[in-house]
């Protein structure tokens, strides 16, 4: 995508990588609108950069989703990026009863909250001269973490819906690039400050050069053998992977 020179619509701007993306378009001149559910974080967030713009949403309500987007378009005609960045992270196990409450928001916010967000944009998307459609799904959606199964189910199929996305856009002026994390040091799960986790500042300065080539999928240097990872053989790394978090659990 064009990195300068747009009007960005961010979900999950207030905190960790969805603030991190805001404040790196931002400091390039582009308008950034972020979007969240708490007006204390979001008033934080515009507060410390100036001209930044936000806009209360509850990612899980469609009624509100459609109201946020027509808002969004009346103030700011011209956007032409949006970022599909909000999602959850709890943990669970499935290898027993399931809270439903909890799988439903899991799923509701990481898989239909963009879904809908892009369809109650998608038209206005269209008639822009150049648009791109950004979806933040994770390194999980090919080496699921056992641990969040859901969370990790959702960004699979997040990555799916994304490739028909891209597919059925291919003749418009909308673009659709994958932003795919791996572990990245921010409160996603609860803690920060795992050495395991890659730094926030070097995760986005990567992707943000990744996002500028156009690529259809950016994924960090240092999680590409795990995207490369599905496949005929993909259990034994996919079990490897697990059995070392037994030893050595990502904690909260």
């Amino acid at each position: 995508m064009k990195l300068t020179g747009n009007t960005i619509l961010i979900t999950g701007g207030t905190s960790g990588i969805g603030r991190g993306f805001a404040e790196a378009f931002h400091r390039l001149g582009n308008q950034v609108i972020i979007a969240g559910r708490r007006r204390t974080l979001l008033d934080a967030v515009t507060e410390a950069n100036p001209g930044m713009k936000a806009v209360e949403l509850d990612i899980n309500d469609p009624s509100a989703i459609k109201a946020v987007a027509a808002g969004v378009v009346a103030e700011f005609p011209m956007l032409n990026v949006l970022f599909n960045n909000a999602g959850i992270m709890p943990f669970d196990d499935a290898s027993g009863a399931m809270d439903d409450a909890v799988v439903q928001s899991i799923l509701t916010t990481n898989l239909l909250g963009p879904i809908r967000m892009t369809s109650a944009l998608i038209e206005h998307l269209k008639a822009q001269p150049r648009a791109t459609i950004i979806n933040n799904t994770s390194v999980l959606a090919f080496m699921p973490l056992a641990s969040t199964a859901v969370y990790s189910a959702s960004k699979a199929a997040l990555h799916a819906y994304t490739l028909s996305q891209r597919f059925m856009l291919r003749e418009t002026s909308v673009t659709v690039q994958e932003v795919a994390p791996p572990w990245v040091d921010t409160g996603l799960v609860g803690k920060s400050g795992d050495p395991r986790a890659m730094p926030l500042d070097a995760f986005i300065a990567e992707t943000m050069a990744g996002l500028a080539t156009e690529v259809e999928e950016v994924v960090v240097d240092a999680a590409r053998p795990v995207r490369g990872n599905p496949g005929a053989n993909e259990h034994a790394m996919i079990n490897a992977f697990n059995a070392s978090l037994i030893s050595d659990p990502i904690s909260v």
